[in-house]
């Protein structure tokens, strides 16, 4: 695999954390308003995709992409409705379980559903099957957030 993409990658979840940790103090400045905060995020976000696909092709081009729209089957638009999702419940969420605990739990479902995703080639996705150096890694990871988020109650517990 290409490194600078692999590294693209990991700094997509830098700004996924700082994301969700931005959108929180927003909310708070906003009368603890997740929605408004969420809101906004992605307004500010739909403008800086427009400007972005305006400069990538053009007024004519983006206009003949958005044309193509209402022929799509309506789950295309599924990733709108889970973006929403994502953004709302890492506003909502943040501050009430912690950003660490936020990530990992993300993570962890990331992982397990793009596996099963990936297996099974689901949403017209190519095929990866599963391997047992994957399935090991998944483990290790599910390991480690088990670790994170109830960490402290499985030593507390040890140490009585």
């Amino acid at each position: 695999m290409n490194l600078i993409l692999l590294a693209l990658a990991f700094c997509i979840g830098i700004a996924m954390s700082a994301q969700a940790a931005v959108n929180s103090q927003l909310a708070q400045s906003l009368g603890a308003n997740s929605v408004a905060a969420a809101l906004v995020s992605f307004g500010c976000g739909t403008a800086v995709l427009l400007l972005a696909a305006l400069l990538k092709s053009g007024p004519a081009t983006l206009g003949a992409s958005l044309a193509a729209l209402p022929s799509q089957p309506l789950w295309k638009f599924a990733g709108g409705f889970l973006g929403a999702a994502f953004v709302f419940g890492s506003v909502f969420l943040a501050p009430r379980i912690g950003l660490l605990s936020l990530v990992v739990l993300v993570i962890a479902g990331q992982l397990l559903s793009s596996m099963t995703i990936d297996h099974f080639g689901l949403i017209n996705m190519a095929t990866r099957k599963l391997s047992t150096v994957r399935i090991v890694g998944a483990l290790v990871v599910v390991a480690g957030v088990a670790i994170t988020v109830f960490g402290d109650r499985i030593v507390a517990t040890m140490s009585r």
